[in-house]
């Protein structure tokens, strides 16, 4: 009888209490879901602090490149001009920092005065930007910092192929003129609203805007400054640290996971679209090496890690221009014959005795303007529009779209990309060697010197490469033995 009692106490008390659930808990959740619902506000808050953090993160990868750049030139030139290499690649992104700040963020993302040609606002942005939207969700300072990645990209492009015998001072007159100028009137053109894009013409990433734009300065530099000392026509003068080559080569492959995605500006709803993008980034790469491989092996017999690196790259130009807007099978057809021009462009560089010390004309210039008329063979129909406002249904050549209008508008664009570059960069390269700024002091390269020394009175492996004068470093008891530089 007590046990029945105690149960039905029990039960009472369940009762009573989910009676008192019934009548506060409703009200206690509908208190609290009144405190959760977003608001519009709020979510657009979210949206903007979702495609801010993307931006900022792939910006970062960008900036990254920076040091692949750095490595990658330095690996790939003799020991005797390595810290000049590492310096002027570090300059670049210091001198572009205030540069792009003062001038060429306004020049290329300002609203012009309706000719279409450059910007006239957004110079030396600030505080007053800081809350202003300036494309879809991310502000004027997000965008600042994004595309000065990319300008310190198009910029350092130039100093690989003018490596080791480059004025220092001349160098960083010419890095300003450049981010001031060059190429911020390119991206307006592009980017920027102005009469390319008007035109309807295609860079998503920046094959053209970038590269194209880095390659063609570094040919004219290159051609202009003359070859390196020691230089022997066809035959190349060997770099003198391939690891550091590889090391540069991958952290630029790195970097262009943030050069490619992030050139979509955002992540709230184009997922897709950067899925499609880091697949076809990752493709270009990858087979753009693998082309560079088999195709040197076949004229040469050896299995040629330098041709190796520079595929890839080569592969990954290419396909910037177009990744969000050809297929997967494209996008390897576009790193199969970005492998090939790249060493075929080299051999001409060769025949007609100009020395572009990394071959960054051949990557950059010759890839660039290729993945550029690329998109009017391959563009999908279905993705174009994500670029410009052409009607659905308007793709490349060889893809259905039944018409040659893209490929000629994007033939136009690119010439016209490098009639503006090649022209500046004739007149800036003038000026510099008439004031004799061009090319280093003779002194530099007389024997016994080298630029390292005389530009900067260091050298980077002072065991291998002692000063003029000095000893080399002893390790322990016994001193290093002293080498020449590889290729001298």
């Amino acid at each position: 009888m007590n046990k029945r009692k105690r149960l039905f106490g029990r039960l009472a008390i369940y009762a009573i209490a989910a009676v008192i659930m019934v009548a506060f808990g409703s009200q206690f959740v509908q208190a609290q879901d009144s405190e959760v619902v977003p608001t519009m506000d709020d979510i657009i808050s979210i949206r903007i602090g979702i495609d801010t953090a993307w931006v900022l993160l792939t910006g970062f990868l960008v900036f990254f490149m920076q040091l692949g750049f750095a490595i990658l030139e330095t690996g790939m030139i003799r020991q005797t001009a390595a810290v000049n290499a590492l310096l002027e690649n570090f300059l670049e992104a210091c001198i572009g920092a205030v540069v792009w700040w003062l001038v060429g963020f306004g020049l290329a993302f300002g609203v012009d005065n309706g000719s279409g040609l450059f910007g006239t606002t957004l110079f030396a942005p600030g505080i007053e930007t800081a809350d202003v939207i300036y494309y879809g969700n991310i502000s004027v300072l997000t965008m600042f910092f994004f595309q000065f990645a990319f300008a310190a990209t198009a910029s350092t492009i130039t100093t690989g192929a003018m490596a080791e015998r480059t004025d220092f001072i001349g160098h960083l007159i010419y890095t300003v003129i450049i981010t001031a100028v060059i190429y911020p009137i390119v991206v307006h053109w592009v980017w920027g609203g102005g009469w390319l894009f008007q035109n309807g013409f295609f860079d998503f990433a920046g094959s053209n805007v970038v590269h194209t734009v880095g390659g063609t300065i570094a040919l004219i530099g290159a051609a202009m400054l003359g070859p390196r000392k020691g230089k022997v026509w066809g035959k190349a003068i060997p770099p003198h640290n391939m690891g550091l080559a590889l090391i540069g080569t991958l952290i630029l492959w790195v970097g262009w996971y943030g050069f490619n995605p992030g050139s979509t500006l955002g992540a709230v709803g184009v997922g897709g679209t950067i899925g499609i993008v880091v697949l076809n980034t990752t493709l270009g790469g990858g087979v753009g090496a693998l082309s560079a491989l088999f195709f040197q092996y076949f004229r040469t017999g050896k299995w040629d890690l330098g041709a190796t690196l520079n595929g890839s790259l080569a592969g990954l130009v290419a396909v910037t221009a177009g990744c969000a807007f050809v297929n997967p099978v494209s996008a390897i057809i576009i790193g199969v014959v970005a492998g090939i021009i790249l060493l075929l462009w080299t051999d001409l560089l060769e025949r007609i005795k100009i020395d572009d010390a990394v071959g960054a004309s051949s990557v950059h210039l010759a890839c660039g303007v290729w993945g550029v008329l690329a998109i009017g063979l391959f563009a999908e129909p279905s993705l174009t529009p994500f670029a410009a406002n052409v009607k659905s249904g308007f793709g490349g050549l060889l893809v259905g779209g039944g018409s040659a209008d893209i490929l000629v508008t994007q033939f136009l664009g690119s010439m016209a990309t490098i009639g503006w570059t090649a022209a500046t960069t004739l007149v800036m390269f003038a000026v510099l060697k008439a004031v004799g700024r061009l090319r280093v002091n003779p002194k530099a390269e007389m024997d016994g010197n080298f630029i390292d020394n005389y530009e900067h009175g260091q050298t980077i492996w002072p065991d291998l490469l002692p000063l003029p004068g000095d000893s080399a470093v002893k390790s322990g008891t016994m001193s290093a033995k002293i080498s020449p530089a590889a290729g001298d």
